[in-house]
């Protein structure tokens, strides 16, 4: 991969009296990565941004002087680690990193394959967790520090014929909740973000699919039509939510942002927690016997 650099001096001021934190988002090229950029931007903060094709950010980055371009794609586990550190070069150190590349697999689990599933975990979990590795001696040393993981209500709740994109986000949930209680110590926080759907490329050119089996299609048409009637979220409105978050005196370790098939992503959440609670009341008497006490 040919990586390239474009830099620019930091900014000064603009952020009415507040200072100014230095972010670092990957997958910034369009989507939720490239709103909160703008949004980071806007109010005067200094932003390193990522994306495999930095030709996607050359709008902004005449824009904005202090704006840092980084070619990077997550999966490259040296580039990753230069990245950071041009980025910490640049800046000084690092406030608060978003990891937001990612894409989603389409796909029933009987038709995903080996090297899909691996693929979607190589972008989705390893690659967040390639740039927590390097971004954390840097925050630790310095005493401070916030990580934003992009999950998804899939991170929480598994649906049908995205069984590979939920079993990314479940890892990632499991492996950002461990950390929080690891860096707590170091001053470094921890946000999973779980967005429900928004208006972003997630589903269109960005995602990936499987070689369809015909037995699914039942499945898949059902899943459609829930999606064609479902009103996305604007993805400005979570940008500027973010900020509020990066900005608490005490951030939350999750965050459910927006709604899904017309029900806040919360309720979701709720009403999928007592079923769970639910089953598990229902064979607790099973739950002691297995004890075999």
């Amino acid at each position: 991969m040919n990586d390239t650099v474009e830099s620019f001096a930091p900014a000064t001021g603009g952020s009415g009296g507040r200072k100014p934190k230095t972010w670092l988002i990957t997958g910034a090229s369009r989507g939720f990565g490239r709103e909160f950029a703008k949004a980071a931007l806007r109010r005067g903060d200094h932003v390193a941004a990522t994306a495999r094709d930095v030709s996607t950010l050359d709008d902004l980055r005449k824009e904005h002087p202090n704006l840092l371009v980084l070619a990077l794609d997550v999966t490259d586990a040296d580039a990753v680690r230069d990245r950071v550190a041009e980025a910490e070069a640049h800046f000084g150190g690092l406030d608060v990193v978003v990891n937001n590349a990612g894409y989603g697999h389409f796909g029933a689990v009987e038709e995903v394959t080996d090297a899909e599933l691996w693929a979607q975990l190589e972008t989705n979990v390893l690659g967040p967790h390639r740039v927590v590795r390097a971004v954390l001696p840097g925050m630790r040393e310095r005493g401070r520090g916030h990580i934003i993981q992009i999950s998804s209500i899939a991170g929480v709740i598994a649906g049908p014929d995205l069984g590979a994109y939920n079993a990314s986000k479940w890892a990632l949930e499991a492996l950002s909740e461990a950390l929080a209680a690891e860096v707590a110590q170091f001053g470094v926080r921890v946000t999973i973000v779980e967005p429900g759907g928004y208006e972003t490329d997630w589903a269109g050119s960005s995602s990936r699919r499987s070689q369809p089996m015909p037995v699914y299609d039942p499945v898949r048409e059902e899943r459609a039509a829930r999606r064609r009637a479902n009103v996305p979220g604007d993805p400005v409105a979570a940008a500027q939510a973010l900020l509020e978050i990066v900005d608490a005196e005490r951030p939350p370790l999750r965050v459910f942002f927006g709604s899904l098939f017309g029900k806040p992503v919360s309720e979701i959440a709720r009403e999928t927690y007592e079923r769970r609670l639910a089953e598990w009341a229902e064979w607790e008497d099973l739950t002691a016997r297995a004890s075999g006490r």
